[in-house]
């Protein structure tokens, strides 16, 4: 490390800026790591007086923002969620202008008394998702249904849908 002699002639460590693409790389990867722990998020490889941050939330032992998987079958669409520790009251499933939303809160009051100590916590979250509903699905006959901490909705295909279904044949070169 260099370093330069002030007026006074104290002499004090500079840092020589590391110009190799791989050290930025490193850096900003480094930066990167450290912004998810501490729960902010800036856009990757901006320079520092034009960086953006963004505090996402956050809940401890669960998601915000639960994982979905969407599945076609013969018949239907298939949309399931595993959603530990909620109960059915607290998600809702709604359809409007062609999209499907599914919502849920999760609320969490621990209380604990202890000979010398007392204990409160308390959880609160809530998320968000919505899809886009695929042609020929029947709106009218889309069902929900939620069993042991996993919401799965149905949105069956119209019968018109169905019979447009072709089998493509496959032939060797």
């Amino acid at each position: 490390m260099a370093e330069t002699e002030s007026q006074s002639g104290e002499r004090t460590p500079v840092k020589r800026e590391e110009t190799s693409p791989f050290d930025m790389l490193r850096r900003e990867i480094d930066r990167v790591f450290d912004d998810v722990r501490s729960g902010t998020f800036r856009w990757p490889f901006r320079r520092h007086g034009m960086d953006l941050e963004i505090a996402w939330p956050r809940a401890e032992g669960w998601q915000i923002a639960p994982a979905m998987d969407l599945v076609e079958k013969d018949n239907t669409f298939e949309i399931t969620a595993e959603l530990p520790g909620l109960e059915e009251k607290d998600v809702e499933v709604n359809v409007a202008n062609n999209t499907l939303t599914i919502r849920g809160e999760k609320s969490e009051d621990t209380e604990e008394k202890g000979k010398q100590y007392y204990l409160s916590e308390r959880r609160y979250g809530s998320f968000q998702r919505s899809f886009r509903i695929p042609v020929g699905v029947d709106l009218d006959r889309i069902e929900a249904s939620f069993s042991k901490g996993v919401l799965t909705v149905k949105l069956p295909k119209s019968a018109e849908a169905q019979a447009n279904e072709k089998k493509i044949e496959i032939k060797a070169g």
